[in-house]
């Protein structure tokens, strides 16, 4: 497991090469997923914070996977996407306003199957924490 400031420079070693690029480097995609860049307002600080993370595109929407590799508590960008919902991700070279919420159980039944069906990682992480990873719908705003 990386530790926190590993993870921050490589968050922002991407962010950086994906923008540098044009988005031809590092927002392709990763295990069957889209690359998505989430920027969220934090919940407590009130700054901006970009994170890339792996998207599931569902027709014309994105749908995020809280998985955090299994650790027992949320990403942060997740609490901060919950405490406010309108967020944006960038997208290959596309910026989208987008509105967040968590998806139903019914929702999220189905959506899983195809989330493991893609990236058979995330059951792993399942297995390796005791919550219920929560998958969060994107949708245009």
């Amino acid at each position: 497991m990386l530790t926190r400031a590993q993870t921050w420079l490589l968050t922002h070693v991407h962010l950086a090469l994906y923008r540098l690029s044009g988005g031809r480097l590092g927002g392709g995609t990763l295990v069957g997923l889209q690359i998505v860049f989430l920027t969220t307002t934090g919940r407590k600080s009130g700054r901006t914070r970009t994170t890339p993370l792996n998207a599931l595109i569902d027709g014309e929407r994105w749908v995020l996977i809280a998985s955090n590799g299994g650790q027992p508590h949320n990403p942060h960008w997740y609490g901060n996407l919950v405490a406010n919902p309108s967020v944006s991700i960038e997208v290959r070279r596309e910026k989208v306003s987008v509105r967040a919420r968590v998806a139903t159980p019914e929702e999220k039944a189905a959506l899983w199957a195809t989330v493991t069906a893609t990236a058979k990682n995330y059951l792993g992480y399942q297995k390796k924490t005791a919550r219920d990873i929560p998958l969060v719908i994107l949708e245009r705003a």
